[in-house]
């Protein structure tokens, strides 16, 4: 996906994006994280404002944020142009880095994970333990992986 500015009415909230990256959880894990009843627009805005952090990379080998909604630019402290050009590395302290690198490697293998908890640091050097996030793979319409999401809505401030 390429950076196409903050989700909003005039880009649809980024919908097929979301819902690619929604339907890899449903299909993955069988969590319908939205209300499938809804329009792909309007399942797209729940997404970005949701109370829960919210954050997609993309599937290169150094991979960059692609999405996050805005519970997850108020947490890291960062504009939609400041996390979208961020290498997702950077998210997390450097001595955190080598667990968080694990971790993604052993879900791009297993498809997702329900149990991880880490600790990241937002642009103000705000450090936090984020705790129980689900990551998992997302795949596009023809079943190729295409990066990473992970939510989670449980954190505190250290």
């Amino acid at each position: 996906m390429n950076n196409t500015g903050v989700p909003s009415s005039e880009n649809a909230y980024l919908k097929d994006y979301i819902h690619q990256i929604t339907n890899s959880l449903k299909e993955l894990t069988n969590i319908e994280l939205v209300d499938s009843t809804l329009s792909l627009e309007e399942q797209a805005k729940q997404v970005f404002n949701a109370d829960y952090v919210f954050l997609a990379h993309n599937g290169f080998s150094d991979p960059i944020f692609n999405y996050a909604n805005q519970t997850a630019l108020n947490l890291f402290e960062m504009s939609w142009e400041e996390i979208t050009n961020l290498p997702s590395k950077y998210s997390a302290e450097s001595d955190e880095r080598g667990q968080r690198e694990k971790f993604i490697n052993e879900v791009t293998e297993k498809g997702y994970s329900k149990d991880y908890s880490g600790i990241r640091i937002s642009k103000t050097g705000k450090r936090f333990k984020i705790k129980n996030v689900i990551l998992w793979n997302v795949y596009d319409a023809e079943n190729n992986r295409i990066g990473q999401a992970a939510m989670f809505n449980e954190y505190e401030y250290l």
